[in-house]
């Protein structure tokens, strides 16, 4: 007998949930879960110190820490990224301050080369974030900004190179087939997500060479470490809203601080440097509700460091966190 239709809803909402639950038992050390803060914070995470291993390079310790190469690098400055050094203390930058977005389904920020993805809250479980590193379209292949959503899923994808794509490879000596069959050989990895961005050629997917997450290299899509994607694509269903923004200067609250958390610009962007009359925006829009002595010199040394780390800024509490609201 064929079940009622509510019965069939609870049905597929548990499978949903058990398939979660087994990956996020299979995940790594370095899996990005985390409570979502309280209404009145943004921050998530701790910044860490962790000490290279004989044979660590820096792109080591970011994935086994859940970080993509800009991110552990701009953290280091002065650190060698493919011979740190045994012993050598590497930061960890895994504390963050979310985007001023609407917490809800997938939101990327390019210039942090950073996925976050906010699920639907269980029946009485707290809610929570996760969080990614991604590399993201280089220059002349921008990643579009604004509101979309996965219109599908893809396990084992085939690759079907753009025209533009095989003739840039050309250029360099490298002739690419028509049609990239699934396997180890495949750019796109074991598994994609299509976007509803008009051409359908912008996806969220895996990858085959994993030391190029988190950095600004792609024709325009968005890849995940290997293990990453995995996760998320089990977790996501077709229909959630995605949005891309571009926000490389961050302001948010924790505990009664003002943080500021400052990142390089995009390729496209870097013709004309960020100068203290945008640190001054940034400083203005977030005190606006609540005028506050800023300190004005650490804050400018924060700004022209770009170490992609939340630090404090001021210390008088606003009364609500910096969340966009949803339109």
């Amino acid at each position: 007998m064929r079940k009622p239709a509510a019965d069939r809803a609870v049905d597929s909402r548990m499978r949903s949930f058990i398939t979660t639950l087994a990956f996020v038992i299979a995940l790594p050390a370095g899996a990005g879960e985390f409570p979502l803060p309280e209404a009145d914070s943004d921050v998530i995470g701790e910044t860490i110190t962790t000490a290279a291993g004989a044979e660590d390079t820096l792109l080591d310790v970011a994935r086994r820490h859940g970080l993509g190469y800009e991110e552990i690098t701009n953290a280091n400055p002065g650190i060698d990224p493919w011979l740190p050094g045994a012993g050598t203390a590497v930061v960890v930058p895994k504390r963050r301050l979310l985007p001023r977005a609407p917490r809800t389904g997938i939101v990327i920020n390019l210039p942090e080369h950073r996925l976050y993805w906010y699920p639907p809250v269980a029946a009485g479980q707290p809610p929570v974030v996760w969080t990614f590193p991604v590399s993201i379209g280089k220059m002349d292949w921008n990643t579009p900004l604004g509101r979309t959503t996965i219109v599908a899923k893809v396990k084992n994808p085939t690759w079907i190179p753009p025209k533009s794509v095989r003739e840039e490879h050309a250029k360099r000596g490298e002739i690419l087939p028509a049609i990239v069959p699934a396997g180890p050989d495949n750019p796109m990895g074991l598994y994609s997500m299509r976007l509803g961005i008009p051409g359908g050629a912008y996806l969220i997917h895996g990858t085959n060479r994993p030391a190029g997450v988190g950095m600004q290299v792609t024709h325009g899509c968005m890849r995940l470490y290997p293990e990453d994607i995995e996760a998320l694509f089990n977790m996501v269903t077709v229909n959630t809203p995605v949005m891309i923004v571009n926000q490389p200067y961050k302001w948010g609250w924790h505990q009664g601080e003002l943080l500021i958390e400052v990142h390089p610009p995009l390729q496209e962007d870097a013709s004309t440097p960020p100068s203290l009359t945008d640190l001054t925006r940034l400083l203005v829009e977030a005190t606006r509700a609540e005028p506050l002595a800023i300190d004005w010199i650490g804050a400018e040394r924060i700004w022209r460091e770009a170490r992609g780390i939340p630090s404090p800024v001021a210390a008088q509490p606003p009364r609500t966190a910096s969340a966009a609201p949803a339109p």
